[in-house]
């Protein structure tokens, strides 16, 4: 079999036909009364201008391939990914995202040069066709997991709070008292990568493995570059989870301490 040069292009007739899949679903929408069909369509709307956009601008970024511009743009996506990880959670953005940033950059970035050097070993870490690619991965995986994490931990506190109270009441730390919340919502949110791992190969074909396929890449040589990923993003997904879990025990239960103290003084 002939070994595949280039990608199939995808043209203006190919859009068109794409477009027309979203009559599937705005049909359901319309008689089970869902309300989404508007919203779809700003949506994909909004989805493609953006990648389009971000095309265009990676198209430069990688013909320049400057290490500091490279960085910047991985220090743009970690504060979006942080800013949405708060956005889509209960808590207040202000208090925790200086500290949840740091942190949750920290975890990425040690996993992101801990691939680019040791596991694919390149010879320059700051190439920017790899650098962010590989960044961009780690975080939106990391992201979804995060926002799953602390609305469940959000929710489990909330849903327990007199039991909570009781227990700091009768002595427990507030660690120790938010433990058996911080572990469920943990469990919740690395359920999925999990269970994509354990699928993986054989009820799907992952995207970055797909992808080079398509481009041309050796199965084989695929393969391997997606089991790395996915090794990697689970690694992260545990780090950002744990950071962001922290941060929000650490910063976001100071009117429970004062509320027992209160009640400890009657």
């Amino acid at each position: 079999m002939a070994e595949i040069n280039v990608i199939q292009n995808i043209g203006v007739s190919g859009f068109i036909f794409c477009a027309l899949l979203l009559i599937l679903p705005f049909l359901v929408s319309y008689y089970f009364k869902l309300g989404i069909i508007k919203k779809s369509v700003i949506i994909v709307s909004r989805m493609s201008f953006q990648l389009f956009l971000i095309g265009l601008l990676l198209t430069v970024v990688f013909d320049i391939n400057n290490p500091l511009i490279n960085v910047l743009w991985v220090f743009v996506m970690l504060f979006f990914a942080t800013y949405t990880i708060l956005e889509g959670t209960e808590f207040k953005t202000g208090p925790f995202l200086p500290t949840m940033l740091i942190l949750f950059s920290i975890a990425n970035i040690l996993v992101l040069f801990y691939f680019t050097g040791f596991i694919i070993k390149l010879d320059d870490i700051f190439e920017a066709r790899y650098l962010i690619p590989i960044a961009g991965m780690l975080m939106g995986n990391s992201l979804r997991a995060n926002i799953v994490a602390l609305n469940d931990f959000y929710q489990d506190v909330k849903n327990n709070e007199q039991r909570y109270l009781y227990r700091l009441c009768v002595g427990a730390s507030r660690k120790e008292a938010l433990f058996p919340y911080m572990q469920r919502s943990m469990l919740s949110s690395l359920k999925p990568t999990l269970a994509n791992m354990a699928t993986m190969g054989i009820v799907f074909l992952p995207g970055m493995m797909t992808g080079q396929i398509l481009g041309g890449v050796n199965p084989i040589l695929a393969i391997k570059y997606q089991i790395t990923i996915m090794v990697a993003i689970f690694v992260t997904t545990v780090l950002g989870v744990l950071v962001c879990v922290i941060v929000v025990v650490e910063k976001g239960f100071d009117d429970y301490d004062l509320m027992v103290e209160d009640i400890k003084k009657v």
